[in-house]
C-alpha cells in the first residue's frame, strides 16, 4: 500500500487563492491526482472549521472523508483528509524582524478547537485570512500548541524561500536551534518548498536526523500534488484504516511505527521561482557563481538582491555532496529515483505536472491542455498513475507518442530548466523540438503571497 499524501494547501479564505477551493474541490481534483491523503488546509479559519465540521466525518482516528464524496471517476479512490493549518509568525527575535511559515497537524478537532480558542485569546484576528499573521513568535507558537495536546505535529514550511520561512535569506534563521532553542527536539520534520529538494537539504547538518517532506502549498485544484510525501507500510500487515497516529509516527520515524516514508515527490528545483538570486523588476538573475564573483547588490539599481535557495543551502551547508555519493536508480516503469549512496536518506523522485507536459506538448495552449487533462484523467487512470506506473504503450495509446516522448523524459530527468529567480517561476522545456523559445513561455499565473 502507498498513501500518497499533499498536506499543504489553502481554501478559498486565504488571500490569493481560488475561490473554487471548497472540500469538495480539494477531494475531486485529490482524485483526478491519485491523492490518497490531503491536507484540510486553514482550519484555524472559523468559517473554515465550520465547513470542516458540516462536510467531513472521521474514518479513523484524526482521519476524515468527505460526506458522500464520490468515487473518481477512473476508480480511483476517495481521498482522506488530516486536520493541517499554517500559520504565518511575524516578530522581532535577536534585534531582527522574522517572518516565518509553519505547518500544524492536529490529531483532532478538538485540538483543533483548543489552538482557535487560544489564538483568539492571545489577539489573533483569525477571520483575517485562512493562513492566519500572529505577532506570535515560532518557538512560543511550538510551546502553545504542545501544551495544548502533545500529539500535535509542527512542522517549518517552505524552509527555504526568502521572505517567509526558516532558513530564509531575508528574514529567518541560521539554525534550528536558532529559532527554537531547547524545544527543537519536536521538530521532527521539514518541508523543502518548491525551490528546494532534498538533495540540497542533505547538506544541511541539522536535518541528517529529521525528516525531510514536501507538499504542493497549492492555491488552486489543478496545484494539488506537484509535491508530495508518500508513505508505505512498515510492517506485513496491510490496512487501509491508517490513522493520525500512523502518519506522525512516520514522520517522526519511530521503530514500530505502521507507516514509513517511502519517498517524496519533487518539483525539479530550478523550476521554483526563488532557486537562484536575482531582482525581478532589473531584470537581474545570479547564479551561485556569479553571485560569488559579482556580489549581492544588484549592478542596475544598486539595491540588495533576493538572494535564492541555493545561494542559501550553500552558505548554511556543512558539506557538499560529489556525484560519487548519489545514486540514480531506474524502477520498473523507468521512473528515476535519487537516493545517497549509503541509502541512509529516503529518496525521491522530480516530476513536471501532467497539465504541465500536455501545456508544452500543444505550444502552451491551456485551452487545448486542459480538454486532455480531463479526458485522459477521466478515461484513462489518474495523474499520479499516468506519470509513474502506466507502461510507455499504454500512454502512447491513449496519448499520442508526443505524451509518451515527454512522460518518458521526465521520468529519465532529461528535461532542461531555466532557473526561477526573486518570484519568477523557472521555465522547464522537455520536447526538444518545440517551435517555442523559453522566453515566450507563459509565467504560472496560479496567484500567490511568496
Amino acid at each position: 500500500m502507498q498513501i500518497i499524501a499533499d498536506l499543504q494547501l489553502h481554501s478559498r479564505y486565504s488571500r490569493a487563492v481560488s475561490q473554487k477551493m471548497d472540500l469538495r474541490e480539494i477531494a475531486t481534483w485529490s482524485a483526478k491526482k491519485g491523492i490518497s491523503l490531503v491536507a484540510t488546509g486553514d482550519w484555524t479559519h472559523p468559517l473554515w472549521i465550520r465547513e470542516i465540521k458540516s462536510n467531513l466525518e472521521e474514518t479513523s482516528d484524526g482521519i476524515f472523508k468527505l460526506k458522500n464524496s464520490p468515487v473518481g471517476s477512473t476508480g480511483s479512490a476517495q481521498a482522506r483528509f488530516l486536520l493541517s493549518t499554517e500559520i504565518s509568525s511575524i516578530y522581532s527575535q535577536g534585534g531582527k524582524l522574522r517572518r516565518v511559515h509553519n505547518l500544524i497537524f492536529s490529531p483532532s478537532i478538538e485540538t483543533s478547537d483548543k489552538i482557535i480558542k487560544e489564538l483568539q485569546r492571545r489577539g489573533a484576528n483569525l477571520l483575517a485570512d485562512g493562513r492566519p499573521i500572529v505577532g506570535i513568535s515560532s518557538v512560543n507558537l511550538l510551546k502553545m500548541v504542545l501544551e495544548i495536546d502533545e500529539d500535535v505535529l509542527f512542522i517549518p514550511a517552505h524552509i527555504w524561500t526568502p521572505w517567509f520561512s526558516l532558513f530564509g535569506s531575508k528574514s529567518g534563521f541560521d539554525s534550528i536551534e536558532e529559532c527554537f532553542g531547547d524545544l527543537s527536539r519536536y521538530i521532527y520534520a521539514i518541508e523543502t518548498g518548491l525551490s528546494s529538494d532534498p538533495l540540497m537539504n542533505w547538506q544541511i547538518k541539522e536535518l541528517d536526523t529529521r525528516s525531510i517532506l514536501s507538499f504542493s502549498d497549492a492555491h488552486s485544484g489543478p496545484k494539488l500534488g506537484r509535491e508530495a510525501t508518500v508513505f508505505t507500510c512498515n510492517m506485513k500487515h496491510v490496512t487501509c484504516n491508517f490513522t493520525y497516529s500512523d502518519i506522525s509516527d512516520a514522520i517522526k520515524q519511530k521503530p514500530n511505527s505502521h507507516l514509513k516514508i517511502g519517498y517524496t515527490i519533487e518539483f525539479f528545483p530550478e523550476e521554483g521561482k526563488y532557486h537562484w538570486s536575482g531582482h525581478r523588476n532589473c531584470n537581474i538573475r545570479f547564479s551561485p557563481v556569479e553571485v560569488k564573483d559579482k556580489g549581492t547588490l544588484c549592478p542596475v539599481c544598486k539595491q540588495p538582491l533576493t538572494i535564492g535557495v541555493e545561494n542559501r543551502v550553500i552558505d548554511l551547508s556543512y558539506k557538499t555532496l560529489s556525484p560519487e555519493e548519489i545514486l540514480f536508480v531506474k524502477n520498473n516503469s523507468g521512473v528515476t529515483f535519487v537516493s545517497d549512496k549509503e541509502k541512509k536518506r529516503r529518496p525521491f523522485i522530480s516530476l513536471v505536472p501532467l497539465l504541465e507536459i500536455l501545456t508544452e506538448l500543444h505550444n502552451h495552449s491551456p485551452t487545448k491542455a486542459i480538454r486532455d487533462y480531463e479526458n485522459i484523467t477521466t478515461n484513462f487512470a489518474s495523474e499520479f498513475d499516468i506519470l509513474l506506473k502506466k507502461s510507455y504503450d499504454e500512454i502512447r495509446q491513449q496519448g499520442g507518442d508526443r505524451l509518451m516522448e515527454g512522460i518518458k523524459t521526465v521520468r529519465e530527468r532529461k528535461v532542461s530548466v531555466d532557473p526561477g529567480y526573486d518570484g519568477v517561476f523557472g521555465m522547464v522545456k522537455i520536447f526538444k523540438n518545440n517551435d517555442k523559445t523559453s522566453e515566450e513561455k507563459k509565467q504560472e499565473s496560479q496567484p500567490s503571497l511568496f
